[in-house]
Parts: C-alpha cells; structure tokens; sequence
C-alpha cells in the first residue's frame, strides 16, 4: 500500500511538473494577449477571441526571443493585427545594452521612414478638408523646393508623396547627414540633369518628400507637429506619438540605438525632414496606426482616403536580394506606402531605417491582416520576420526567412 501511495504522489509531483513548466512557458504568450487586449479596450473595441487567432503566438514568442539572443540585436518590439484587431503586443529585450533596462510594450522607438506614411495621410485629409489639393503644384506649397527646369511647377504634391520628382535617388542626402539646412538643400537640385519628367518615373527621396512638411504647415497655419496630433495622433488615440528628438528622448522610456549590441548616439538629422522620417512612438501606438490604415477608424481615416493612399501609383524596382525581397512580387508605390504581391495576396508595407534603429509595417488589407516592428540596431535580421507570421496566417509551411542561424 505504501509503495501505491508513493507511486501516486510521484505521479501527481510530475503532473505538477508539467502543469507549471506550461502556466510559465505560457506566461510570454498571455502577457502579449493582454497587452493586445487593454489596447483594443481603450480604443472603444472588445478584445479578439483567442479562439479565432489562426497565429501560433507561443511559436511566434520562441522565434523573437531567438532573434534578441543574438550578437547584432538589443531590443525588438511587435504588434499583430488579426481580424482588424490587435491581437499580440510585446516587447523583447533593452533599451540600453549597457544599463540592461528591459524594453515594454510603452517603450518610444523611432520610425524612420515608416513615417512618410503620417505626411500623406495628413495632406490626404486636408484635401478632404478642402484646405489643399495633392494634384496642386509643388511650387503653391513650397518656396525651397528647385527642379530641374524649373519642374516643381508642374510636379504636383502627389508626386513628392510618391517619390515621382524625376530627379536622382536620395539626391543630397548626405548633405543633410552633414548638418546642412534642408531647405538649403532642396534649393540644391535645379540643376541636377533630369532623369524623366516629374511624375513619370521612380527615386526615392527624404531631403525632397518633406515638402509635405512645409505644405502641411502652411496649410493648417501650424507646426508639422502640432498638425500630426491635431489631425491624427490625438483623434487616434495615439498618446506616445510624436515628430522631434525630443519626443524621443524625453519619453520615461526610449530606445537607444545599436550597432550590435554598442549604443551609439542619436542619428538627429532626419528629424530635420520631419515628414520624411521624424515619428516616434510606443509599438502599442504602431499597432494602432497600422489598425487605423487596414480601416479600422473609419470615422478618422474612411476608407476612401486609405483607398487614395494605398493604391497603386508607380511600379518600383526589386528592393533587395534577401530571399524575403525576392518573394515579394510586382512591387509599385503608392501616396508614402508601398505595394506588393506575395503567394497570391496583396500587401501593404513599408519600412524604416536610421542609424541604429529600423522599423516595418506589413498588412492585408482585403484579410485584415498585420505585422509591426520596431528594433533599435543596425541589424537586418528582423527584416523577415512578417512573412514567417504571414506564412502561418496563410496557412503555408514554415519557413526561415529570418535565418536566425546564419550570419
């Protein structure tokens, strides 16, 4: 009798055993639910059903707990949107390599990039408010913008949205990385040869696209920053939102750029373009805004503007060689967003890099479908990521796009 006993309590210890080691390797998961769902809250929506997440999350939390192991990494943050909710938010590793303070779900990142799409949907909704128009010529809006034969007079505020200038790709960006003026600049490229007529070809620009910040201006009377939450952060809900360095570093919380797994300093001078590549916010904050551009604050942003901004307007080059570049196919840009096809689906994406810090933002519009990003190093790694989790949402068999393993 007492060898059942001993046999029942060793049976109920290990069962114990595997109840905990499964409470705590769940614990990750839930605390990304959680975050998800007090977001949804405050914006007024009940939560997602679990039920309904046709996403592995636990496999998700293993994957991105992998990736911030490695050399090249400090901190990664995530949001995903199934169903046209927030259905994850989470954030791994520092702030700080040096200090080890962990990063949070209110951390405040930098967007590079992935903020041009704040500049369209801003002049967007003042066209909207019949305070400009995107077919107005460059020349109404701005007086520092020169083109070659005097083209800013007939390339259009659209054109600027879509890199459609005809001039060469990032024309005097370094300029701007060598502290000059950025209006200066843009007084620059008059007599730059033409590579097309403004709205006929492809270059990618940020000394140029932040026109829009002086057409924005102009058009409210107010500051790009005071127009971004006039017009978009505080409607949204979006309260760690901001357009300056100090935005930034002034949060209880940053993100300190990396080279590996070094801080280094602040790349301050894209904040100069703020337009082009001035957004700061918490990853709670991304989710909400890529929620907001997949329709899901029709009262602010309907669904006739995201249609504006989202379609189609020029066909781009391939991006990259990565394997997660080339699976990316017929790839076009829109108004600051850009367009692909992937494994019969059409996308909606863009991303963002600084020294030290990048972001991306990738959905489906037509499934309600997403995936945010925003990680403070010079890393790539994290670049393929969405599509591993795309690749679930599909249905399709795993694959490595992140290569974890490899250099």
């Amino acid at each position: 009798m007492r060898s059942f006993y001993a046999l029942l309590a060793l049976a109920l210890l290990v069962e114990l055993v595997v109840i905990a080691r499964h409470f705590f390797s769940a614990r990750p998961v839930r605390q990304g639910i959680s975050a998800a769902a007090k977001a949804e809250r405050a914006l007024g929506a009940g939560p997602l059903n679990p039920r309904v997440y046709r996403v592995d999350y636990a496999h998700l939390d293993n994957r991105i707990r992998a990736l911030v192991d490695r050399k090249d990494m400090a901190g990664l943050a995530i949001a995903v949107i199934e169903d046209g909710q927030l259905s994850f938010i989470k954030a791994y590793g520092t702030v700080d390599a040096d200090t080890k303070e962990p990063a949070t779900v209110q951390t405040v990142w930098r967007w590079a990039s992935v903020s041009k799409g704040v500049a369209a949907t801003l002049e967007a909704l003042l066209e909207r408010q019949g305070k400009l128009k995107l077919d107005d010529p460059i020349s109404k809006w701005s007086s520092t913008l020169k083109l070659p034969h005097d083209n800013q007079n007939v390339a259009t505020l659209s054109d600027a949205l879509s890199h459609r200038l005809g001039i060469v790709k990032n024309a005097y960006a370094d300029r701007l990385e060598g502290n000059e003026d950025p209006a200066m600049i843009r007084g620059m490229y008059g007599p730059l040869y033409p590579m097309c007529p403004p709205g006929t070809c492809w270059a990618y620009q940020n000394v140029a696209f932040d026109v829009a910040h002086e057409a924005i201006s102009k058009a409210t009377g107010l500051s790009y920053e005071e127009a971004a939450h006039r017009y978009l952060f505080g409607p949204l809900g979006m309260t760690s939102a901001t357009t300056t360095q100090q935005g930034l570093i002034g949060a209880r919380s940053w993100a300190r750029p990396h080279a590996g797994r070094r801080p280094i300093p602040v790349q301050e001078a894209y904040y100069r373009v703020p337009a082009a590549g001035g957004v700061n916010s918490s990853i709670v904050d991304l989710g909400i805004w890529m929620r907001a551009q997949m329709g899901g604050a029709p009262n602010i942003l309907p669904q006739d503007l995201l249609f504006k901004l989202h379609v189609p307007r020029v066909f781009t080059p391939r991006r990259g060689l990565a394997a997660y570049d080339l699976a990316l196919k017929n790839s076009s840009y829109g108004l600051a967003f850009r367009e692909s096809d992937y494994q019969g689906h059409h996308l909606v994406w863009h991303r963002g890099a600084v020294r030290g810090s990048r972001s991306e933002m990738i959905f489906d519009p037509a499934e309600r479908f997403g995936v945010a990003l925003l990680w403070n190093s010079t890393s790539v790694k994290p670049t393929g990521l969405p599509l591993e989790v795309f690749d679930q949402y599909y249905g399709l068999p795993f694959h490595d796009w992140v290569e974890i393993g490899r250099p």
